[in-house]
């Protein structure tokens, strides 16, 4: 905890100040950030070439929305997570810790079917799983639980 200092225009001198996110969140969040900014690019990437690829094989666009629709809503997902560590409660560590288990799971069907699902939460199943795994890690220790669960 820190104090204000006296005379502090934050509140009544003396007044706490807040705590200060733990080190282990804020590389958690950045890489939130990372990956989400990964998954957007790849949304973007794997719609316009697969709207190219459906066009010239005579399908339609509506064929290409579900996958690219999965892209860009996972990585809009991860970074509203990475923005909510700030202010957010147990609801955004719950949802993060399934998030970067559904990645891992993810991940690991896409090595083992060849580089496919992989592509679902990142560019590759080994970056996606060395992500997820941090995240997953740095979610479950003690100073996240008391991050998340601090008074507001």
């Amino acid at each position: 905890m820190r104090s204000g200092a006296p005379n502090s225009s934050y509140g009544y001198p003396g007044h706490p100040m807040g705590m200060d996110m733990p080190g282990l969140l804020r590389g958690a969040r950045v890489l939130l950030f990372v990956m989400g900014g990964i998954q957007l690019t790849v949304g973007v990437l794997v719609g316009s070439l697969l709207a190219g690829i459906v066009a010239n094989a005579g399908g339609g666009i509506a064929d290409v929305v579900p996958t690219v629709s999965v892209l860009l809503g996972l990585g809009a997902l991860s970074i509203i997570l990475g923005t909510r560590f700030a202010t957010g409660g147990g609801g955004v560590r719950v949802t993060t810790i399934v998030y970067a288990s559904l990645m891992i799971v993810a991940c690991l069907g896409g090595l083992g079917l060849g580089g496919g699902f992989g592509l679902i939460f990142t560019g590759g199943p080994l970056i996606g799983l060395a992500c997820g795994g941090i995240i997953l890690a740095l979610m479950v220790t003690a100073q996240a639980g008391a991050w998340f669960n601090r008074p507001r």
